[in-house]
């Protein structure tokens, strides 16, 4: 796909990937639509593209409300049309046990990512089908293809991208809309920021696999929508990791677990 002067959607556009991602299409001359909770963030990056040259839009919501993003998207079809490119990058979710976890919090995590990039594909999809165009990009985590402990509600609504986007993929064979899963590796982004006992839980294999900047993952996003790639594992030897657990499962499990966190102790009765 040539981006240039196409209209692309970023969810989680206020900060981390999803800022370097809308910049990052927007210097491939695409117009780009920002999408998070915070105006004032948004509206921070959307000044940066502009005075690059670029071309960016802001709209304010919370993606988890079904409500709100049925509403943004009739302004936006309104304003703009339908997109060329969605990308569901919202995420959010600590790293925490199942007991750890109250029942509303377990809903937020699913709530987003998955819900969120449920709602928003929903909100345009009618119209990219009938255009016989488009492309939907999910950014999920290596979660979703492996577990480690001490991450339950995260892991289990990663795993609910992925299943989504193959879902999609068969829902849209044939129509000219395509479907992408993003899987990066560690991401130097300010969701460790927000989520500060997360780090710590990360297993020490991981370090094999290295971190990326968010100006890394956007620059993969972008190749991705270029190439139109069903999936992309940033960098490469993530690939690696997931294909060694389908080839090995037990034996990276094992590996995950080993190296993964260990719970506190439970206080005798």
């Amino acid at each position: 796909m040539n981006l240039d002067g196409r209209l692309v959607l970023v969810t989680g556009a206020s900060s981390g990937i999803g800022a370097a991602t809308a910049r990052a299409f927007a210097r491939k001359g695409a117009h780009v639509l920002l999408l998070a909770r915070t105006r004032s963030a948004l509206d921070a990056v959307a000044a940066g593209i502009v005075a690059e040259g670029g071309e960016a839009h802001v709209y304010a919501v919370d993606v988890s409300d079904a409500t709100a993003v049925a509403e943004v998207a009739r302004a936006i079809r309104r304003d703009h049309g339908t997109p060329d490119v969605v990308i569901n990058n919202a995420g959010a979710g600590r790293w925490l046990f199942v007991e750890e976890t109250s029942p509303e919090e377990a809903v937020q995590m699913m709530a987003v990512p998955y819900f969120a990039a449920f709602y928003v594909t929903r909100a345009f999809l009618g119209a990219m089908r009938e255009r016989a165009s488009g492309r939907v990009i999910n950014v999920t985590s290596p979660a979703a293809f492996a577990a480690w402990p001490g991450a339950t509600g995260y892991t289990v609504a990663r795993w609910a991208m992925r299943g989504f986007s193959e879902a999609l993929r068969a829902d849209l064979h044939g129509t000219g809309v395509g479907v992408t899963l993003v899987t990066p590796a560690a991401v130097r982004s300010p969701y460790f920021e927000h989520n500060p006992a997360t780090a710590e839980r990360m297993p020490r294999i991981a370090k094999l696999f290295g971190s990326l900047s968010p100006e890394e993952v956007a620059d993969g996003i972008v190749r991705a929508a270029e190439r139109d790639r069903r999936q992309v594992f940033l960098p490469f030897r993530t690939r690696l990791g997931v294909l060694a657990h389908r080839w090995f499962p037990r034996l990276v499990d094992w590996l995950l677990i080993r190296t993964g966190w260990n719970r506190a102790p439970l206080e005798p009765a």
